[in-house]
């Protein structure tokens, strides 16, 4: 290995890395403020990006039709809810359409936009107004319910939720798998390094989410309500601040980074219905680097997951993925020697 070889590959492991912080910044989010282990994270990335796909190739992509399905079954689930709490027919008409606006309104417009060949920045809007959604119902029809359950508990519904996702995925997908055009085609050589448009969106999308999050749980009081319940789930109920709403709030903005790792990792990669798995589970492993609580701590180990894979596949292809998911093990040892707790009861 030479400096030019070093260059092409630490520049690799800096792009993925950077699709990877996204996704620890979400496991991270999602489990301190839900104690959820969100392990189907990566299932909002392989929709975002398939999504996309379909919108290029003019069709009415299956997450229309599994969106419908799932707000259809909140809105169900709100007059069960409504009628056994004795609430009045206004209030439950209210609640259930309040569930379906927004999902309704975003799939009539991609069943009238899909066959119309919109540039590809509008289908990748209105891939992220799709797929969005799909964090705060998931988050009402399997764990809303379940939220002062143990985190097992919480896991195992996880796995169960993700089985289900990477199913419907092949279902609404199909088993092919596609690659999207870039956003941009540019290209920047230095030296033997060449630095392509999509690269630079990549890092310009992750900075600026980042810094965005940032100010969101500095600056403004929902993110400060976010951060309240991250700290203490009883205490920011007791001050007013609903535990079902930050939840919901923090899958959502879970999926939408999902689905934006998706359209920035699609032009990159082929991605197949089962392939977010694998890349959302090296971005656990980065939150895992930061104790899933560290935001800082957790960019940097997503840094050092893609550095570990492009390193990695250069001494040994075959074996990357092992690298990658075995670094884990020396933090999870150092961690319990550092951290060591009793019995809890």
């Amino acid at each position: 290995m030479d400096f030019s070889i070093a260059s092409i590959l630490a520049l690799d492991g800096l792009t993925n890395g950077a699709v990877y912080a996204l996704l620890a910044l979400a496991t991270v989010l999602v489990f301190a403020v839900t104690r959820v282990i969100f392990i189907p994270q990566g299932e909002f990335v392989a929709f975002g990006a398939l999504t996309l796909a379909l919108l290029q190739t003019g069709k009415v992509p299956g997450t229309v039709w599994f969106l419908l399905v799932l707000a259809v079954v909140a809105a169900l689930a709100d007059l069960v809810n409504g009628v056994r709490h004795h609430r009045p027919a206004k209030r439950i008409l209210t609640d259930m359409g309040k569930t379906l606006a927004l999902p309704v309104l975003v799939s009539l417009v991609a069943i009238w936009a899909a066959p119309r060949g919109f540039p590809l920045a509008v289908q990748a809007l209105l891939t992220l107004a799709l797929v969005t959604p799909f964090g705060n119902l998931i988050y009402r029809l399997a764990y809303e319910s379940l939220a002062d359950a143990s985190v097992l508990v919480l896991l195992i519904v996880s796995v169960g939720v993700h089985f289900a996702l990477v199913g419907l995925g092949l279902f609404f997908f199909g088993a092919e798998g596609f690659r999207n055009p870039s956003f941009w085609d540019t290209r920047f050589n230095a030296g033997a390094v060449t630095l392509t448009g999509q690269t630079v969106i990549i890092f310009a999308a992750s900075v600026a989410l980042i810094v965005a999050l940032y100010l969101f749980f500095e600056r403004t009081l929902t993110g400060k309500a976010l951060r309240a319940t991250a700290v203490n789930r009883v205490g920011a109920r007791l001050m007013g601040i609903s535990s079902n709403g930050a939840g919901r709030l923090a899958f959502t903005m879970a999926a939408f980074l999902g689905a934006l790792s998706g359209l920035l990792i699609g032009p990159t990669t082929t991605v197949f219905y089962d392939s977010g798995f694998i890349i959302g589970l090296k971005g656990f492993v980065a939150a895992v680097f930061a104790g899933l609580s560290s935001y800082p701590l957790a960019l940097v180990g997503a840094l050092a997951v893609g550095l570990l894979e492009s390193f990695g596949s250069f001494w040994a292809s075959a074996f990357k993925e092992v690298i990658v998911f075995a670094s884990i093990l020396p933090v999870l040892l150092w961690r319990s020697l550092r951290d060591p707790h009793g019995e809890e009861h």
